[in-house]
């Protein structure tokens, strides 16, 4: 039994939660509530976590034995105890701090013994020999996307996909010694695929002296997340990849626009996919005061902490929606800004579809603090930025279509460091076949590059003809519409009051048809 297949045995018991009354958006929260008993009894027992163990009387051998009513009523107790740090009689225990932040506020919305015994016993089922050999990280991890996949709110709305993760940190090259950082870390997809990147660099961690294992461990990576239930995923996500952050564990309770964030150190890298959307009553989650352009967009604001947060030299990958690439106002003078500190090598132009929340369209920012000359330098840092499109005529991912590595493979081949040695052009994905637009970014162009997925426009092109607009296009959708063609405002009126009036006429017929029938 691979891991996958555990994965899908695994979702299979939310069938279990669902008949005692637990929705889609709380299956993998209870579900993992007793996963992680059951995973800490598993490593304990292969001799993998000495050090984070949890406390007496709330182990898996205290729930495996038992049913009935004194199995629910025993299960109640555990999460009281690990959310509480007291026993029953209210007496302080012993617990690792990380634990009890783990099971902060824990509490099971299961009703039926049964049901509880079910799982129990599911559970204890598993080839845990075959989970160990593939990792319980990755075992778990698999459960999050599963989750994200199948469920059309919470996590699954913009959850990253892991091909493109795993690309932003291959390309990011993330190295041992480097302080890491997602100030939205979520369930810490981008800050576990780094640390596993550079366990496959360092022979996990074996060509590494034991103050260097220490650090990998405990100071290298560090994320921040606004919501509880979230962070409490990461957490236990973390752990079982052998990653143990600070006395806070490696993800942060708090909001990073606000004194959480302004708090943290400087990074070596930043990785992050900023949540959507404008803050809620304004600019109220937005309290920081040391950001230099107020706004009440999110990304905006996690912009500006991301680029202010990097260390001299320091690189960053962040994923952002097209309204920043080309939002006015503040967000030129946000972009203005960074381009000025920080050298904006490269943009990646994602496809729709690959994120959960329809009709989003969003890029990958990639920068590094001062200029690829001078990491100190603080002005007219960005001389050229390269931009690769890889959403014009692209499949709508989904599903039926899935996002996946092979898509990404070109633009990592372009992608290279020093900038000296790219060259525009590729050609992948028919890019020859797709028309171009009568765009000022193919004025005086060779027509063949016109055509090119891979392109490098100037700081004084960007500045000069986009008014510092960064939503660079150069290829024709065929699934574009031009505005040329949509006909007059007065046709396009007439037209949609001719829909409406046919709608209405409809409605009226079925209103008729009822009350007829109510009057037979």
């Amino acid at each position: 039994m691979n891991n996958n297949d555990i994965v899908q045995k695994l979702w299979n018991l939310c069938d279990v939660l669902r008949d005692d009354g637990i929705n889609y958006s709380d299956y993998v929260t209870e579900l993992v509530l007793l996963l992680f008993i059951k995973m800490v009894h598993e490593n304990s027992e292969a001799g993998l976590l000495n050090k984070h163990t949890l406390p007496e009387g709330c182990r898996w051998t205290d729930l495996s034995n038992k049913d009935g009513l004194n199995l629910l009523d025993d299960y109640k107790r555990m999460l009281l105890t690990l959310s509480t740090g007291k026993d029953s009689e209210g007496n302080t225990l012993h617990a690792d701090p990380l634990i009890l932040a783990i099971y902060a506020d824990a509490q099971t919305r299961l009703r039926e013994p049964r049901h509880l015994s079910q799982l129990i016993k599911s559970l204890d089922s598993i080839d845990w020999f075959s989970a160990q050999k593939d990792g319980l990280g990755d075992l778990y991890e698999g459960l999050l996307e599963k989750n994200a996949n199948e469920t059309k709110s919470g996590a699954g709305q913009y959850f990253t996909p892991r091909a493109l993760i795993d690309s932003m940190v291959r390309v990011i090259n993330p190295q041992a010694g480097e302080v890491i950082q997602d100030p939205a870390a979520g369930t810490a997809g981008f800050l576990i695929a780094a640390d596993t990147y550079i366990k496959s660099q360092t022979d996990d961690h074996f060509d590494l002296d034991a103050k260097q294992v220490e650090f990998q461990k405990n100071n290298a990576f560090v994320g921040v997340e606004l919501v509880p239930s979230t962070r409490r995923l990461a957490l236990m996500n973390c752990l079982l990849h052998g990653m143990e952050g600070d006395e806070e564990g490696v993800v942060h309770l708090g909001n990073s626009l606000g004194q959480v964030g302004a708090a943290l150190p400087k990074a070596d890298i930043i990785l992050a996919n900023p949540p959507f959307g404008t803050s809620k009553g304004g600019d109220a989650s937005i309290t920081r005061d040391d950001l230099t352009y107020p706004t009440s967009n999110k990304q905006l604001a996690f912009l500006q902490h991301i680029y202010r947060n990097l260390k001299a030299g320091g690189r960053a990958a962040v994923v952002l929606p097209d309204n920043v690439l080309f939002e006015a106002g503040v967000g030129t003078d946000i972009r203005r800004d960074l381009m000025h500190k920080c050298n904006l090598h490269t943009i990646l132009r994602l496809p729709t579809g690959i994120f959960y929340a329809a009709g989003v369209k969003t890029n990958v920012l990639f920068f590094t603090k001062g200029s690829e000359v001078d990491k100190h330098q603080e002005e007219n840092c960005t001389t050229n930025t390269w931009v690769y499109d890889l959403r014009t005529n692209m499949p709508s991912f989904g599903k039926r279509t899935p996002f996946g590595e092979q898509h990404l493979k070109p633009f990592e081949a372009v992608y290279k460091i020093p900038l000296a040695e790219r060259k525009e052009g590729e050609w992948s994905f028919n890019a020859e076949e797709v028309e171009v637009e009568s765009t000022d970014a193919n004025k005086g162009v060779d027509p063949r590059l016109a055509h090119s997925r891979w392109r490098v426009f100037s700081r004084e092109f960007i500045r000069d003809t986009k008014g510092d607009s960064l939503d660079i296009s150069w290829l024709k959708d065929a699934n574009s519409v031009d505005a040329a063609d949509l006909g007059t405002p007065e046709e396009l009126a007439n037209e949609a009051m001719i829909e409406l009036k046919g709608a209405l006429a409809d409605l009226e017929a079925l209103v008729k048809s009822l009350a007829g029938g109510v009057k037979g």
